[in-house]
């Protein structure tokens, strides 16, 4: 997602550094841990501090929003995150699709542990699996449909959960919710921009306008289809991501006086489409090949 410049973006609240004391005190009791990603954004929306905090405890990746995703690049994410060694489940938790296979993903993951604990004859021994994610990913709402309870609490922005919560999922499985943690720094600028794009980053730090830009370049060249269906525009090589919202806007009819282009509402609405899905099912950025 290039554009003219670079479009550095970084946000770390304070209490993040508590989060991350606190997930690497826990980590000890738990049996695994299940890494919500937000399937547009797989890689990005990947806290690289969770490598160094697992250590070597079971993973399972959860793929979640896979109704905005691609269905295509879902599918290569899913391959790729497997030939790494990670368990996968694909899921929309708003809907609650493929969360109804959670238990069974868990236990298949920890089968060895769990043949173990039978030997010993502690069959029925409590599993503990710390749910992570960064935030805004759909944490609180998988947890809640996994669950069957409205015990997370679950908003559509970032950084609600600020505790964690220990949740219940049947007799023998419970989830230890914990805040959504980003990490100081995004060494790679991009990663800031998809994350922003996708709104787990806060929209008050952030120029509207210049991220819009980058994102219209990005589907004009990937999902060039999608601009022409929603919004009439036909995006060229040479078009600047200003440009494009200038052309999405006239069509639009978001004009001002003396007859300019009200470009920042025409971002505020490309980025709302594109969260809630209005636009099409999008991925940002693929698996290396």
């Amino acid at each position: 997602m290039t554009e003219e410049k670079s479009m550095n973006i970084q946000w770390y609240p304070g209490h993040m550094a508590k989060t991350r004391r606190m997930i690497a005190e826990q980590m000890k009791h738990m049996d695994a841990v299940c890494e919500i990603l937000d399937a547009r954004v797989p890689l990005s929306s990947r806290n690289p501090d969770v490598e160094e905090l697992t250590r070597d405890k079971p993973r399972l990746i959860v793929l979640n929003r896979t109704d905005l995703a691609d269905p295509a690049a879902t599918k290569l994410w899913s391959a790729w995150f497997r030939a790494k060694g990670f368990a996968v489940l694909e899921a929309n938790a708003k809907a609650g699709q493929g969360t109804g296979r959670f238990a069974a993903a868990v236990r298949e993951l920890l089968a060895d542990k769990i043949a173990a604990y039978t030997e010993k004859g502690q069959a029925g021994r409590m599993l503990r699996v710390m749910v992570l994610g960064i935030p805004n990913v759909g944490k609180s709402t998988f947890i809640n449909k996994v669950s069957g309870r409205k015990t997370a609490k679950a908003e559509d922005r970032p950084g609600v959960t600020r505790s964690k919560q220990w949740i219940p999922v049947d007799r023998s499985l419970e989830l230890l919710d914990t805040p959504g943690m980003l990490w100081p720094r995004f060494e790679d600028p991009e990663v800031g921009v998809r994350l922003a794009c996708t709104g787990a980053v806060r929209d008050e730090i952030i120029d509207l306008e210049e991220l819009a830009g980058r994102l219209i370049v990005y589907l004009g060249r990937h999902y060039p289809q999608a601009l022409l269906d929603r919004y009439k525009v036909q995006a060229e090589p040479e078009d600047s991501g200003f440009g494009l919202l200038e052309k999405a806007g006239r069509k639009r009819g978001f004009l001002v006086r003396g007859g300019e282009v009200d470009t920042e509402r025409m971002a505020r609405i490309l980025l709302d489409e594109f969260r809630g899905g209005k636009l099409g099912r999008f991925t940002l950025e693929l698996p290396e090949a």
